[in-house]
């Protein structure tokens, strides 16, 4: 597969400086004279979908967006793609600004939205395909070219003639994303490509981003719930929370900044030593002859030497707490540093009045 890297300015491919979002929102209340009140007098409250965030994104970067629902991760690609305008703030995506939709930009980066479908639904993908040729302006031989490579790649050359209604979810997110790479972008937004998906089409999913990626090196953002997804494709993470970006680094520093424990488990030579381990840490498991603890980070050396001190052990396997449970924990601690509600789901555009 050739490589479509184009972008060879020095300057970071996505620049964001203190980028906001804020929406009115109809505070409908229950009964029926206040909702006839309501037809004369509405009450709105501010919601502050995205507060003022910044972050740079290098050429070729795979980086992966994290947060609860309402963070507003899908909020900010909306803003880097220019489907919304922001409130305040800048952005720009190589070179361009959003939403100012140069037809310039449109034909350099693509948007996958696992919940939301671009294909025509009765017609079968290959349709769909030959109209973004047409929009996207792309020559007939790169255009065979191009799709014959990604469809091989995903595996659905058979599928081509098949109506997209017709399609498990899997299929259809494949050709989601044929549909979307079809223009070879330099961006790629992807919000949620796994949802709904089962482990085999996940996996597949992965499989072939990571390769895609590493053989265009194109520049890649993603949203996601599923750990499994950002632990097989990016390095570099950016957790977002209320609106805000509480930490951007390293995959593997987010135990080291937001996980205080460790996972200890012990094989023990008798059963009956088993007794009264709560004095050592929380007890997460017993199956003899092993037991599994939950041991503050700081007091696992000495609560170790203890226990080795006491009792006769076999063996001793001293762990990370499980990636999905420290992130919860990270989301957690977020919403505890804010006192209030800033986006009520990442969707609030399409229920909310926007300001010019």
């Amino acid at each position: 597969m050739p490589n479509a890297l184009k972008h060879n300015d020095q300057s970071p491919v996505v620049q964001i400086q203190d980028l906001a979002k804020s929406y009115r929102v109809y505070q409908k209340k229950e009964g029926l004279a206040a909702s006839l009140r309501g037809l004369f007098h509405r009450e709105y409250r501010e919601v502050e979908a995205v507060r003022g965030i910044d972050l740079i994104v290098e050429q070729g970067e795979f980086v992966a967006f994290l947060g609860p629902n309402g963070a507003g991760k899908t909020t900010t690609l909306k803003l880097l793609s220019g489907v919304i305008n922001p409130t305040s703030g800048t952005a720009k995506v190589m070179g361009h600004v959003p939403w100012k939709r140069e037809n310039a930009y449109r034909r350099r980066f693509a948007l996958v939205m696992g919940q939301k479908n671009q294909l025509w639904w009765d017609l079968p993908a290959q349709e769909s395909f030959r109209l973004h040729q047409q929009i996207y302006r792309i020559d007939r031989e790169s255009f065979d070219r191009t799709r014959d490579e990604l469809t091989e790649l995903l595996e659905i050359q058979e599928l081509l003639k098949q109506p997209v209604r017709e399609l498990s979810l899997g299929e259809r997110m494949k050709m989601e994303l044929t549909a979307a790479l079809l223009h070879s972008p330099e961006v790629l937004f992807l919000d949620e490509p796994t949802i709904g998906l089962d482990v085999v089409a996940q996996h597949n999913i992965q499989q072939f981003l990571k390769r895609y990626q590493a053989e265009r090196q194109i520049t890649i953002l993603l949203t996601s719930h599923y750990m499994k997804d950002v632990a097989a494709l990016c390095k570099r993470v950016v957790i977002i929370a209320q609106g805000r970006i509480e930490y951007d680094g390293s995959l593997s520093g987010i135990i080291d900044s937001f996980s205080g424990h460790k996972i200890v488990t012990l094989q023990f030579a008798e059963d009956d030593a088993m007794k009264d381990l709560e004095r050592f840490g929380q007890v997460l498991e017993i199956v003899p002859p092993k037991a599994k603890l939950r041991i503050s980070r700081a007091d696992v050396p000495k609560t170790l030497a203890a226990i080795l001190s006491q009792h006769v052990i076999e063996d001793v396997v001293v762990e990370d707490p499980p990636l999905e449970e420290v992130i919860a924990d990270a989301f957690a601690r977020a919403r505890n540093d804010q006192d209030e509600t800033i986006e009520p789901a990442d969707d609030a555009s399409a229920h909310a009045e926007s300001p010019s």
